[in-house]
């Protein structure tokens, strides 16, 4: 249990991280009027075509072949990002885990829902990151390695994507829902453990309703101290204002692979995993590891949405400028309804929602195993397996958005005295 519990703590960290970093990059792009203004000259055309019903301009069927692109779709995307937003901003972690099957739902292929959500990370980081501020604390020499690995990486995993959809979309399609259902399935179970194990403590009065939406990380510290000193040459020091540490370049290389794949298989983003790999198993400075991750992540999420997706047309413009403007909204009402709900609370609602997208990744894969002759069910009984998936789904995130939005403006009047 206890190795399963430290890669279960090893995730959330990794969620957590990349909230934060949603976060920040939203924060950067409200509080600047050139942002805010550039997002605006960004999003007019697209929100003028959607309204007039003229969207195949900006992409369609005879542009991006993989789906048909209709103005409800666009404004179903913006909805998407606005409930991960919510999720991100409130929960701290997990927003991201639902962009990719939550466009799946709606009709956009895999490969298409991966490049979008990549796609739209990267403009994020474009507009959001301020990296004047965080330059005194980047490792060059770690982001230079990390970055050789993560391309790498990205272009194993975007190769393995286009190779399936080429082969057949559906297969593409069972293949991401296969890795996703695992990964939530694995994160869900395990939070909703979690969740009564506290509910427990609380009711027993060792704990205190009011702590934070997950529990403590747990750190590998004596696992960085053995990678440390295996002296393989290039050698990269690193944290001279923290007595000064060093680590094999080959370590650093194939964590950026490990980040550069599964970001281009999952579409989650580049900084997804970076955190908790820099901290834990490498034995980096949170201060080192903060600005060289927001410094990598430009340049990985860039690669993989531009090279092994946006090229070959399996980039919705449109799309990820719905889930850009939805989720920069959802992650400030989000972050703000921490201030007035309890933590265990928080927790509860972590463990639904990333369970309801592990059912709805596992609800749509009896049909396409069916699709591809690997298993012998009638459609209609895939048709009810997908009918309950999206229920459970959209309902858990329908209800999850409700309670954001009542907390919200319950404690308007509060939140604007605190603020």
């Amino acid at each position: 249990m206890s190795k399963l519990r430290l890669l279960y703590e090893f995730m959330v960290s990794a969620s957590l991280a990349h909230a934060r970093w949603e976060k920040e990059m939203a924060d950067n792009i409200f509080r600047n009027k050139k942002r805010l203004l550039l997002l605006l000259v960004l999003l007019s055309p697209i929100l003028v075509t959607s309204l007039l019903g003229a969207a195949d301009i900006l992409g369609g069927k005879s542009a991006y072949a993989p789906v048909h692109y209709t103005p409800i779709v666009f404004w179903a995307s913006t909805v998407v990002g606005f409930a991960a937003g919510l999720i991100t901003g409130c929960i701290g972690a997990g927003g991201g885990f639902i962009i990719a099957p939550a466009l799946m739902s709606v009709g956009v292929k895999g490969i298409m829902a991966v490049g979008t959500d990549q796609f739209h990370i990267f403009a994020k980081a474009i507009m959001g990151t301020v990296l004047h501020k965080k330059l005194g604390n980047v490792s060059v020499a770690l982001a230079i390695f990390f970055i050789i690995g993560s391309i790498v990486g990205a272009t194993t995993g975007g190769y393995i994507n286009r190779l399936l959809y080429s082969k057949d979309p559906v297969l593409s399609d069972a293949f991401i829902s296969t890795v996703y259902a695992v990964i939530l399935g694995f994160l869900g179970f395990y939070a909703m453990y979690d969740y009564f194990s506290t509910r427990r403590k609380v009711k027993m009065g060792q704990a205190s309703s009011s702590e934070g939406a997950h529990g403590g990380v747990i750190g590998t510290t004596n696992l960085a101290i053995r990678i440390q000193k295996i002296n393989v040459p290039p050698i990269i020091k690193f944290d001279e204002d923290f007595g000064g540490r060093q680590i094999s370049a080959w370590f650093i290389i194939a964590g950026g692979f490990v980040v550069g794949f599964l970001a281009a298989i999952m579409g989650v983003g580049g900084g997804f995993i970076t955190f908790p790999m820099f901290v834990y198993v490498f034995g980096v400075s949170t201060p080192t590891t903060v600005g060289t991750d927001i410094f990598q992540i430009i340049f990985t999420a860039g690669y993989s949405s531009l090279t092994q997706y946006a090229i070959y047309g399996y980039v919705f413009y449109t799309l990820a400028m719905g889930l850009l403007i939805g989720s920069l909204i959802g992650i400030q009402i989000g972050a703000l309804t921490t201030k007035v709900v309890p933590g265990i609370t928080i927790r509860a609602f972590y463990a639904l929602t990333i369970l309801a997208g592990f059912f709805n990744r596992v609800s749509v894969l009896p049909d396409k195993f069916r699709s591809l002759n690997l298993v012998s069910i009638s459609k209609e009984v895939c048709e009810t397996f997908i009918f309950i998936g999206n229920i459970l789904f959209w309902g858990a995130v329908g209800l999850f958005g409700v309670w954001v939005l009542l907390s919200f403006f319950k404690n308007i009047r509060t939140l604007r005295e605190e603020g």
